[in-house]
């Protein structure tokens, strides 16, 4: 199914799921219904060491982007939650946005970013194209249609798309 596993509700590439270690998927797996309820998309979680430090990250995200407020508002949610629901021998636990230009890697990414610029790079030239800007006109399962800056539209299945991240004028 060219890399992708779909459900009737979402579609992820596999990569996304290879990624995330066994700790870091039961933290995401508790934080998941906490992060629905308040109106959040919980996009990824990290356990990983750095220096001398191991750290459980959560990161969450929402239409229009999420601010300080909302990460400690989820992280004061969530945290009693991770506590008592896993043994983490963690020393920090962050809440953190995904960041202005993460690829998009879901079909939710997708969806969130709607009517927005893109940047993007195709595994494959299109009409001579692998690189443009374009605005996501439309989402539907494994598929998005682009419109570049030129007027072109591309109809693209998301294992078409090499890397998506949104387009920030400066």
């Amino acid at each position: 199914m060219n890399g992708l596993v779909s459900s009737p509700f979402f579609v992820v590439r596999r990569v996304d799921l290879a990624k995330r270690s066994k700790k870091a998927q039961e933290a995401f797996d508790l934080a998941l219904p906490v992060a629905k309820e308040m109106g959040y998309d919980l996009v990824d979680c990290e356990y990983k060491k750095e220096g001398q430090d191991l750290f459980l990250r959560l990161f969450i995200d929402k239409k229009g982007g999420v601010g300080l407020d909302d990460c400690e508002a989820f992280s004061a949610a969530v945290d009693p939650i991770i506590d008592s629901g896993m043994q983490s021998d963690a020393d920090y636990f962050e809440v953190s946005s995904p960041g202005l230009t993460r690829p998009l890697e879901t079909i939710e990414d997708y969806v969130r970013y709607e009517g927005e610029k893109l940047d993007i790079t195709l595994f494959a030239a299109r009409d001579g194209v692998k690189n443009f800007t374009s605005v996501l006109k439309s989402y539907s399962g494994d598929r998005v249609v682009l419109e570049a800056e030129n007027g072109t539209e591309y109809d693209l299945a998301l294992s078409d798309i090499a890397k998506a991240v949104r387009h920030i004028d400066f």
